[in-house]
């Protein structure tokens, strides 16, 4: 399966569950995405995909202002209608992420 489309993914900070929908488009650069949370949508950079034996490894980095700066770094595992995996923001501790297809 394929990462392309729209993702509802939970990202579990430690100051709380942030919701936010991820978009995944095909360019003529390669893979393009934004990710769109309650106060704002930001571009997505340096996006990775690779083929793994059930699915896809991606990766991707992220700036986001609110509810703080900072510079997120995002590597998940993409199964059929689901994907998993983690964020860390610089030295903090990594972050668990899980999303589900929109359909």
């Amino acid at each position: 399966m394929t990462i392309l489309g729209d993702w509802d993914v939970a990202i579990k900070t430690p100051i709380g569950t942030l919701h936010v929908v991820y978009s995944f488009t095909e360019h003529d650069r390669g893979i393009v995405g934004t990710a769109a949370g309650k106060d704002e949508t930001v571009s997505l950079s340096d996006i990775v995909v690779a083929p793994i034996a059930d699915g896809q490894r991606a990766t991707w980095r992220q700036t986001v202002s609110k509810p703080m700066r900072l510079k997120l770094d995002f590597d998940v595992l993409v199964h059929g209608d689901e994907l998993k995996g983690h964020s860390r923001a610089g030295r903090l501790p990594r972050t668990v992420v899980i999303g589900q297809r929109r359909t």
